[in-house]
């Protein structure tokens, strides 16, 4: 045999097709007319196309294994590859752009696009959970020709340009030989049908668009950005062909009292002083109901209580959050004689050594004194 197409491609005789199709690639990269125009590398470059026109078809690279003349039996000599017509003119186009062109028609039905819409719940809604009711506007399966886009009594035809390949070929002549090229057809869009008559309803679309309402669980724990998938419920795609996804963006709306961070809850109850030095209740509208918050004597501002298990039940897992209650003492900035007499005396008595919160004998009476004089009593 006077030419080893396995040794011209540089593989081994057992090599697969995908090892075959690399090296022709890395080769005709290195060889083509274009990037070295030598008359030698020209040469060169005709043995690899033949090579692989023979050994990238099974027939022909039977006939060679067994030892025969796969071209002269298909009608072809070393150079057949390009003056009849060059069969793999797309592999050459492969090897440099790094992908083929898909051949055959386009299928009418394709999935359609996802859709996102954005929902705003309270705080309430968030740490607990609930049910909403939404309305959607999305393309929907036309139901006057069921997504198949012709009118009723009709139907789409074989195109007469390409026949149904949804293709058309061009023969031109290059240095190269014979290059036959393939282009989507002008006629149906590369669909290998046309629609001669239209659905009146949806322009041959196969889908419209239409309002729905859908009911959506909204799952304990959600925050800000939180994106629901509800799948299929998207847009109908083109032909009628499945839905995509429709995303539900929860917007959580900010709480007059509480602030959330994480899965905890933070709030500020502001006191008067006479209330932090010698303790009290301060009642708070909680997520979960009325409680009462207990102020130690002596609480100072900015201190806080942490109350367990009363913030935003965790998403992922049991449990719920924290309450944090950040006490703020109020400081009076107007007061009358009495009033600043009796300061001025609990000053006195009370001495900087003693520790914050503590009261000698007969303190806790002026102290009480001082409370009823702000409270007006």
């Amino acid at each position: 045999m006077a030419t080893d197409y396995y040794a011209v491609l540089g593989v081994r005789r057992d090599a697969g097709p995908d090892e075959i199709k690399k090296a022709f690639r890395r080769l005709a990269r290195e060889l083509h007319p274009d990037v070295n125009p030598d008359p030698k590398t020209q040469e060169r470059f005709k043995e690899i196309n033949a090579a692989y026109e023979v050994l990238s078809d099974p027939q022909k690279k039977q006939v060679y294994d067994l030892g025969g003349d796969p071209l002269s039996a298909a009608g072809g000599g070393a150079g057949g590859g390009f003056g009849g017509g060059f069969g793999n003119f797309s592999d050459i186009m492969d090897a440099f752009f790094g992908q083929s062109s898909q051949r055959g028609p386009r299928s009418r039905t394709r999935r359609g696009q996802d859709a996102m819409i954005r929902l705003e719940i309270d705080l309430e809604e968030a740490a607990f959970g609930t049910t909403k009711d939404i309305q959607v506007d999305t393309a929907v399966t036309c139901g006057t020709c069921n997504g198949e886009g012709a009118a009723p009594g009709t139907s789409a035809q074989t195109c007469d340009m390409c026949r149904g390949r949804g293709e058309v070929s061009q023969v031109t002549r290059s240095f190269l030989g014979q290059v036959m090229t393939s282009r989507p057809c002008p006629q149906c869009q590369g669909f290998g049908t046309v629609v001669p008559t239209p659905c009146p309803e949806c322009a041959g679309d196969g889908r419209v668009r239409s309002r729905r309402t859908l009911t959506v669980k909204i799952p304990a724990g959600v925050d800000n950005g939180t994106r629901i998938q509800l799948a299929g419920e998207g847009e109908v795609g083109p032909g009628g062909g499945p839905a995509g996804d429709l995303y539900v963006e929860i917007r959580e709306t900010p709480h007059p009292v509480f602030q959330r961070r994480g899965d905890d809850l933070h709030c500020t109850v502001t006191i008067p002083m006479t209330a932090a030095a010698l303790g009290t209740k301060c009642p708070l509208e909680t997520l979960d109901g009325l409680e009462e918050i207990d102020i130690r004597p002596g609480t100072q501002s900015g201190q806080s209580i942490p109350l367990h298990q009363r913030g935003i039940t965790h998403l992922r897992g049991g449990g719920r959050g924290d309450l944090v209650v950040h006490v703020e003492v109020l400081t009076p900035t107007k007061l009358d004689p009495d009033q600043e007499d009796l300061l001025r005396r609990l000053a006195k008595a009370r001495g900087e050594e003693r520790p914050t919160g503590q009261f000698a004998p007969g303190q806790q009476g002026l102290f009480s004194r001082l409370k009823d004089a702000f409270n007006g009593r």
